[in-house]
């Protein structure tokens, strides 16, 4: 059953001098709770919509599965406290009641349940040369994304990940109160169709943090665009990995922070 990520609620709005009674729309959230071979592994707040997607993007991009065709099933509870979504698949060497994270993960947060420091920065593999991007597709890619996000239009409470192609046609979204989870759906939905992770770019609707280079890098996504700022960490990443970072993407303007080779539109920049 595909759940939409929706729920109703009575509510009283105050515009001017009137007050009426009515209704909005708001975007679910609700824990998470990622089990493997029936052993529980991590809990995340996630708006409860394309959890199929999430399950196989997180268990490639946290590194419990090395391909999409490892994860034999999955399957998805409903529960009074919130969702439990059970993959099946082969058990990862040196993953046990000790290392696995068990704490609960806000929706803002990618770090949330992990309880050692190298499972926050472990080493990330050179990513792919490709592609080069058409000029100003990052800016077409901007422009088209909006009429995709149809649960933030009806709720205005979510972030999107887009895969676009070289020239910015946006061609996958998904959508979730987390960004890193919105990541992780994309990424799924990507590898369960068998897309060519060297053919296109992503752009998230949101900042770019060091997990979100990790996630797109450990899947070999040569371009991460941002609406909003990278971190210092997510900057030494994208470098260490030859990953294509740019932020602060708007209408006209962008700001390119590692890798600049993958960008037709830069062909001389003029030091300062």
């Amino acid at each position: 059953m595909q759940r939409s990520g929706l729920a109703r609620r009575a509510v009283i709005v105050h515009q001017g001098n009137d007050l009426r009674q009515g209704e909005d729309w708001l975007a679910e959230e609700a824990p998470v709770e990622l089990r493997y071979n029936g052993e529980s592994f991590a809990v995340m707040m996630a708006t409860p919509a394309d959890l199929e997607d999430f399950a196989y993007g997180f268990s490639l991009t946290e590194g419990r599965v090395a391909r999409a065709d490892d994860i034999r099933g999955v399957a998805i509870h409903e529960q009074l406290e919130g969702y439990v979504v059970d993959v099946d698949a082969p058990e990862v060497e040196g993953v046990d009641e000790d290392s696995a994270r068990l704490l609960p993960g806000r929706s803002g947060c990618g770090l949330c349940g992990s309880r050692h420091l190298e499972d926050v920065l472990r080493p990330l593999a050179r990513v792919p040369d490709g592609p080069l991007l058409e000029p100003h597709a990052l800016e077409r890619a901007l422009e088209a994304l909006s009429p995709h996000q149809q649960l933030n239009s009806q709720t205005g409470a979510v972030h999107a990940a887009a895969w676009a192609s070289p020239a910015g046609d946006i061609l996958h979204v998904r959508e979730d109160v987390g960004r890193h989870n919105a990541l992780d759906k994309l990424l799924g939905a990507l590898s369960r169709g068998g897309v060519d992770l060297r053919g296109g770019f992503v752009l998230v609707t949101s900042r770019a943090s060091y997990e979100m280079v990790t996630k797109a890098a450990s899947l070999g996504v040569g371009v991460l665009a941002a609406i909003s700022a990278p971190t210092a960490l997510a900057v030494t990443l994208a470098q260490s990995c030859q990953l294509t970072l740019t932020g602060f993407v708007r209408p006209g303007r962008h700001v390119v922070y590692s890798h600049p080779q993958r960008l037709s539109d830069i062909v001389d920049v003029p030091r300062s």
